[in-house]
């Protein structure tokens, strides 16, 4: 691997969400203060949140870095896979509050006690929120089930507090008539973008910089060009690409990648734009 060859301490394009490589873009932290803002208590929580971007975009580290910066004594529950049925959602739900519920209660029993939780935790002034990642893969019933959960309130606020992170298959769920209620309670809702050209050059230098590099610019105005290009500004494409050219050049002997590099980084991706030649 080329950790040595460019005086690297770990490899600097993973593409599993890690919030220390997290590079400040102008779409993302927009979708954080739509988060921010519609989750303080000027808005008593009402309603859904609903953040939506194609794959690769940075949805779930987005969730991540919510997730952080929550005020301190907020109860957060983390649902990574939703393709639950709704008894089976209700039950994820209550041993992320901690609850201790057998898996025999039946269905009115359990909803008790997740609601004398919520009420617990309102008593106290902790905010509950609740973070569903790939929400595009919830079923039907399921949504519904969940818009039945966000009924719990007090004369004041809701209890709970739902945020939904998804593809953009989730607006067309979301549009089917049978939750047709879900969909009217959304108060907040943002659309993650790619990162614009300009942002390219600085994600590319920052995630060197975290993982050791202390270097010349390993990419140049050409490379950079060619890999927003083929990436179409997609994070998660662009760590590909950048990894893939990283190892062309270090084949190579050498410390630049050049547009040529990404071009047969991008021949060997799927889902990468053709960059042409220049």
């Amino acid at each position: 691997m080329y950790l040595d060859h460019f005086g690297l301490s770990e490899l600097p394009f993973g593409i599993t969400p890690d919030t220390s490589y997290t590079v400040i873009t102008r779409s993302h932290q927009e979708a954080l203060n739509t988060l921010l803002v519609a989750l303080s208590r000027l808005n008593s929580g009402e309603g859904f949140i609903k953040i939506t971007g194609e794959v690769g975009t940075g949805k779930t580290l987005l969730c991540r870095r919510l997730l952080q910066a929550l005020p301190e004594g907020s109860v957060s529950a983390y649902l990574p896979n939703p393709y639950l049925a709704p008894r089976t959602l209700q039950l994820a739900l209550a041993e992320e509050l901690g609850l201790e519920v057998s898996a025999d209660s039946d269905d009115y029993h359990l909803l008790q006690s997740v609601n004398r939780a919520l009420l617990e935790h309102a008593a106290a002034d902790r905010q509950v929120v609740v973070c569903i990642d790939e929400a595009q893969a919830m079923p039907l019933e399921t949504l519904e089930s969940l818009r039945l959960l966000s009924n719990l309130e007090t004369e004041k606020r809701k209890l709970l507090q739902i945020v939904l992170f998804g593809q953009p298959e989730l607006d067309r769920k979301l549009a089917e008539p049978s939750v047709r209620q879900l969909l009217q309670r959304i108060a907040f809702h943002y659309r993650i973008g790619g990162l614009a050209r300009e942002e390219v050059a600085n994600y590319l230098a920052h995630r060197l910089r975290v993982a050791g590099y202390r270097g010349e610019d390993v990419f140049g105005p050409r490379a950079v060009r060619c890999l927003h290009k083929a990436s179409r500004g997609t994070p998660r494409l662009l760590n590909i690409l950048a990894h893939k050219s990283l190892l062309a050049v270090f084949g190579e002997g050498k410390h630049a990648v050049r547009a040529g590099h990404v071009r047969r980084a991008a021949a060997d991706t799927e889902g990468a734009a053709s960059v042409g030649w220049w």
